[in-house]
C-alpha cells in the first residue's frame, strides 16, 4: 500500500508552506506529494494568505525535491485550454526528471469561477473526454509528426505537439463517484482511478464498475492502479487525536467513519479494509498544513507497519 500526502492549499498555504510539507513528505518516505487544484477557499475558513496556482506550484516543488511523485486531485478541466495543460504538464515532468502525474477533472466548483472571471460551462463532462483525448494525444505524438483533433469544444490544426515529457507515458488520473460515464472514461484514457472520500462498501462496488467497465473496453483490470483520498487523523493517544481533529474543526467520530482517524493501530487496521477492496494507495487528505509532526508520527508508526 502506498501512501501520498494530499494538500489542499486553497484553505490557506503559501508556497513556503507547501514546500516544507513537500521536503517533509520526501524525507519521511511518503510515496508522492499530490495538491487539490483550487482558487477559492472552502468552508468556514478565510483562505489567507490566498491560493496558489497548482502547476506553478509543482513546477517549482520539482526542483527542489529528487524523489517523490508530483501531481494533482484534480486538476480542473475548466481552468486551462488542453492543448496548454499538454505543455505545462510536459514542462514540469522534464523539470522533475520525470516524476509527475496528472489527474484531470471536469471541474465543478461554481462560485470560485464566479470569483476569477473564469468561464463555467454547462456541458463539462463532455468537455472532459475532449480534454483528455487531446491531452494525451499530443503526448503520444511522434516527433515529427503533428497532430490534429475536431471535436465539438477544441480544434487543433497542424500542431507539433511539443514538448514531450520525460517519461513515455504521464501517468493518467481519472476518479469520481459517477456510476456510467466516469468508470467508461477511466477505462479509456486512465492509469489509475481514485475515488475520494468514499466508504469502504461504496469503494469497492466503483472499483468492481470500472473494472468490469475496463474489461468491456478490451483492458485487463488490473492494469489500473485503484486508490482512495481520505482525511487523515492520527495521534499517539485520544486526546492528541481530538486535539489534531479540534484543529482542522472536525469531530472525531465523524474522522473515524468518514475518513483514517485514531491511533496508529486503528488507522492501520482500517488501512487494511481498503486495501481487501482492491485499493492499492491512499492520499492522505492533511489539513493541518503547519504539523509536520504528524507526518512523521503517521510515517514511523502507520506506514512502517504497512511495508
Amino acid at each position: 500500500m502506498d501512501l501520498r500526502i494530499f494538500t489542499e492549499p486553497q484553505q490557506g498555504a503559501t508556497y513556503d508552506t507547501l514546500l516544507a510539507v513537500a521536503k517533509a513528505t520526501e524525507d519521511l518516505g511518503f510515496d508522492a506529494f499530490f495538491r487539490s487544484d483550487h482558487f477559492l477557499s472552502m468552508g468556514s475558513g478565510d483562505g489567507l494568505p490566498g491560493p496558489t496556482d497548482a502547476w506553478l506550484t509543482l513546477a517549482g516543488l520539482a526542483r527542489e525535491t529528487r524523489r517523490i511523485r508530483l501531481g494533482t486531485l484534480m486538476t480542473a478541466g475548466t481552468f486551462r485550454l488542453p492543448g496548454v495543460l499538454a505543455i505545462q504538464v510536459a514542462q514540469v515532468d522534464q523539470m522533475s526528471g520525470g516524476r509527475v502525474e496528472l489527474g484531470l477533472g471536469a471541474g465543478w466548483f461554481e462560485q470560485e469561477h464566479k470569483a476569477y472571471g473564469i468561464p463555467f460551462p454547462k456541458e463539462k463532462f463532455a468537455r472532459l473526454e475532449e480534454q483528455l483525448a487531446i491531452v494525451t494525444g499530443l503526448w503520444e505524438t511522434k516527433p515529427g509528426n503533428t497532430f490534429d483533433f475536431h471535436g465539438t469544444y477544441y480544434d487543433l490544426t497542424d500542431s507539433p505537439a511539443l514538448p514531450k515529457p520525460a517519461q513515455s507515458r504521464i501517468p493518467v488520473l481519472i476518479g469520481g463517484h459517477g456510476t456510467s460515464r466516469t468508470p467508461k472514461l477511466a477505462a479509456e484514457y486512465a492509469d489509475e482511478f481514485n475515488i475520494p472520500f468514499a466508504s469502504i462498501e461504496d469503494s469497492e462496488r466503483q472499483f468492481g464498475r470500472v473494472r468490469a467497465a475496463a474489461e468491456a473496453a478490451g483492458r485487463k483490470a488490473d492494469d489500473l492502479i485503484y486508490s482512495n483520498a481520505l482525511v487523515v487523523c492520527v495521534g499517539k493517544d485520544d486526546q492528541e487525536v481530538a486535539r489534531r481533529a479540534a484543529l482542522i474543526g472536525r469531530e472525531v467520530d465523524e474522522l473515524k467513519a468518514n475518513g483514517l482517524a485514531g491511533s496508529p493501530s486503528e488507522v492501520v487496521d482500517k488501512i487494511g479494509r481498503y486495501a481487501e477492496t482492491g485499493s492499492r494507495r491512499i492520499y492522505l487528505q492533511v489539513l493541518d498544513l503547519d504539523d509536520l509532526d504528524h507526518l512523521e508520527l503517521i510515517s514511523s508508526q502507520v506506514q512502517s507497519q504497512l511495508s
